[in-house]
């Protein structure tokens, strides 16, 4: 299972990462689960925005470029909400509330996936 750091921090960021690699897997994501840990994260790729319906608890999201570096944050993003299009996104990472401040996580710092 992967894990993500956060190069500029030198922070971890979720060491229990899922990737999203078919269209089924991106279609269901989160929808299927009632939380998530603090340590697991969905990375969806190709991702340029997301959206909540139907699911049952609010997360926090990193968008990523194509280099690894952040290019936009949502904390506490709840159900039944839209994010906005992030036109530079590459990737999105889904995390549990409160895993961007924990790894510290800023726009303009540089991810790892291992």
């Amino acid at each position: 299972m992967p894990q993500i750091f956060n190069k500029t921090k030198n922070t971890l960021v979720a060491s229990q990462a899922k990737m999203a690699q078919n269209f089924l897997a991106r279609m269901v994501g989160l929808l299927n689960r009632s939380s998530l840990s603090p340590q697991e994260a969905l990375i969806i790729p190709h991702c340029q925005s997301i959206h909540m319906f139907f699911m049952r608890f609010p997360i926090d999201v990193i968008f990523v470029d194509s280099e690894n570096k952040v290019v936009h944050l949502l904390k506490n993003i709840r159900p039944f909400q839209l994010s906005p299009i992030i036109f530079s996104s590459f990737y999105a990472i889904e995390m549990a509330v409160g895993g961007i401040e924990t790894s510290r996580t800023a726009v303009g710092d540089f991810l790892l996936l291992e």
